[in-house]
């Protein structure tokens, strides 16, 4: 056997403009493309799907409406937990494969803490929680869609509170509906629906899940790796095991499932889908982006050293390793970015290796380039880091 082909940090960058479809010619016409190529787009803050997306399309202008209608009326794209017990929006193909490749785990441990919870507050029991979730997803798939309020109009039973961790210093009062639907959501019963407010607003109406064919833990685990590697490869096991929450031994069988082939990355021995070992040519130019906290790109790897200087973490990521938005030049983050109150975009490069005047210029097209479609709405990160408050502070 040959020795692995080395594949050295420029050359990571260069797989990166063109598979997260950020360097010009490698941009998207449609969000479809966009959560396609990058398999999952971070759905726990809502305005980072839209910012990601839009980050990413030829012509953003058309970024609300087209993910509106991609989200809520084609439901090509669903909103749902995935790997790592986290909201991600997906292609409606994969949400079988996301399902039983990370979600039935994570369901399981989420049900047996909600009974162990009710339990122990003197609540109804499994039975009791069964029939009221019967009654709840019926009550929905009549609706189409629902608030939590809303369906306790129909079944009465989800307004049900208890205490949780009682004597605890977090001791607190849980409902019923909040916690079942959040089971529901793991299990792939219910998914996310059309937000109450404009698209940057974290309330949510619910709706019955697509239906979906069910596969075998170790085949979806098979194909969402494939899928993964084909977008962010070269990765480690330990890129791996940390974005997909799985443990190491599933990730290995998973490898092995696929043919992935191993290449030797700084950080030791990195994995590519089968056949994609070949040397790949870069962007044609340099390139810029402005990309929201949160982003898959940003967020895509465990071990960022390659594209994120260990210098630039404490001021681009708060305390629980949420990354902040981000300024990119030709596959490096350079430095981060946030809206003021009157709605400037407004930056500031921390790393200034290679920033002259075309990447201050390229990194201020993009700024205008994203106040342009974003407009009066006003953008707070959920998770607020050091660099963007300060930004956003004027």
């Amino acid at each position: 056997m040959g020795a692995q082909r080395y594949i050295g940090a420029d050359e990571r960058r260069a797989r990166l403009a063109l598979r997260q479809q950020l360097a010009g010619r490698a941009r998207a016409g449609t969000p479809e493309e966009v959560a396609g190529a990058l398999v999952a787009l971070h759905g726990t803050d809502p305005a980072t799907v839209y910012l990601a997306v839009g980050a990413r399309l030829t012509d953003p202008a058309r970024t609300v409406e087209e993910m509106g209608r991609a989200l809520y009326e084609d439901r090509s794209l669903v909103r749902m937990h995935g790997m790592r017990h986290t909201v991600f929006v997906f292609p409606t193909a994969l949400t079988a494969v996301v399902h039983a490749s990370t979600g039935l785990a994570v369901a399981a441990r989420e049900r047996a803490a909600l009974l162990k919870h009710m339990a122990a507050a003197g609540a109804p029991d499994a039975a009791w929680l069964k029939e009221v979730e019967e009654s709840a997803l019926a009550a929905l798939a009549r609706r189409g869609q629902a608030t939590a309020a809303e369906l306790a109009q129909d079944e009465p039973r989800l307004r049900e509170q208890f205490v949780y961790a009682a004597g605890k210093s977090y001791e607190g009062i849980h409902t019923v509906s909040t916690r079942l639907l959040r089971v529901l959501g793991v299990e792939g019963k219910v998914v996310r629906g059309r937000p109450l407010g404009s698209w940057t607003s974290s309330q949510f109406r619910w709706a019955v899940a697509p239906e979906h064919a069910g596969l075998e833990t170790a085949e979806a685990q098979a194909e969402l790796l494939r899928r993964w590697l084909a977008a962010c490869g070269p990765a480690t096991e330990t890129d791996l095991k940390w974005w997909t929450g799985w443990r190491v031994t599933e990730v290995r069988r998973a490898l092995s499932a696929i043919g992935a082939e191993p290449v030797a990355l700084d950080e030791g021995t990195g994995y590519v889908a089968a056949g994609d070992a070949e040397p790949v040519i870069g962007a044609e130019e340099p390139w810029a982006a402005l990309l929201p906290a949160l982003d898959p790109t940003a967020m895509g790897w465990q071990q960022r050293d390659w594209y994120l200087a260990p210098e630039l973490r404490p001021r681009l990521f708060d305390r629980s390793g949420n990354v902040g938005p981000t300024v990119w030049w030709d596959g490096r983050v350079v430095g981060g970015w946030a809206q003021r109150p009157d709605g400037e975009i407004t930056w500031r490069i921390l790393d200034e290796e290679g920033i002259g005047r075309e990447a201050l210029a390229a990194i201020g097209s993009e700024a205008e380039r994203l106040s342009g479609w974003v407009g009066t709405t006003r953008i707070t990160p959920r998770f607020r880091t050091p660099l963007e408050k300060e930004l956003a502070q004027g």
